[in-house]
């Protein structure tokens, strides 16, 4: 459904010093990551280098649409007004992440979030880490050459290298949707009943099932065989209580050959507990 949207690659100037000074893009870089102590060891168990913390941005004007008070419908201006956004922000981090040479970018967290100056605007942001395969072999990146994306913890990632698979893209699909509301008949029929809601019901199916469907749509045109970690999100944002909107998330995968599976001596990842209050 989402048209792709104008200007995806465009990088702020801000960020030239930053990603110029990261380990890598220079030889004598620092890396920077959101990782843990323990996900940046596990990562190098896995045969992966953290290389920078990546960033992209979309503040968005989301604007209105009127539905009808009495039905249930799509919101599709809306929709694709939370579509734009979210593939502005996820597109300009992956930019940076191919500034850096990256095979992939973990833990991506893709958030939003409001301005006491921006009246009716949200900022979408979205972030990472970059990461490398030491081996260089490129294998591990997407099917379309270019770094792959995942929201998958450091655990489940080496999981998922152990089996022999690999991310291949944070995949979402959404639906802003319009629950219509009842008559001053329909409430009276109710007092005091129990009885489900059909109307209401109804709405949240086809809302929830298109986002769901556009969410597997993305994993198929990115070249995956599946999805892990799915999560369906229900957020009321700035419309009111009567439009909201259905967020369905996860990360897309697909087989890798044997040889890529990681070697059966390769550290199994341990559950501690701190004792930190």
């Amino acid at each position: 459904m989402p048209n792709q949207p104008q200007g995806a690659i465009w990088e702020p100037q801000a960020a030239d010093t930053r990603l110029a000074q990261t380990a890598g893009a220079a030889a004598g870089g620092v890396f920077t990551s959101d990782l843990s102590v323990s996900e940046y060891v596990l990562l190098g168990e896995a045969g992966f280098e953290p290389l920078g913390f990546v960033v992209g941005s979309s503040i968005y004007h989301v604007g209105l649409q009127v539905g009808r008070w009495n039905q249930n419908m799509e919101l599709q201006v809306l929709t694709q007004a939370m579509y734009n956004a979210r593939e502005l922000a996820m597109a300009r981090m992956r930019a940076e992440a191919d500034h850096l040479g990256a095979d992939g970018i973990v833990g991506v967290n893709l958030k939003m979030q409001m301005y006491a100056w921006g009246q009716g605007c949200l900022e979408f942001v979205s972030t990472g880490t970059a990461v490398r395969h030491l081996a260089g072999t490129g294998a591990h990146r997407a099917p379309d050459g270019r770094a792959f994306t995942s929201d998958l913890s450091a655990q489940d990632f080496f999981r998922l290298l152990a089996a022999g698979a690999v991310p291949v893209a944070f995949v979402l699909g959404t639906c802003v949707y319009h629950i219509a509301h009842q008559s001053a008949m329909q409430a009276l029929r109710q007092v005091g009943q129990n009885q489900e809601m059909q109307q209401f019901t109804q709405g949240v199916y086809e809302a929830r099932e298109l986002a769901l469907t556009r969410m597997q749509a993305e994993a198929t045109q990115a070249g995956a065989t599946g999805i892990v970690g799915v999560d369906v999100g229900v957020h009321n944002h700035v419309w009111g209580e009567h439009a909201t909107e259905f967020l369905a998330t996860g990360t897309a995968m697909r087989r890798l050959g044997e040889e890529h599976r990681l070697p059966d001596t390769t550290p199994k990842p341990t559950f501690t507990l701190g004792l930190d209050r």
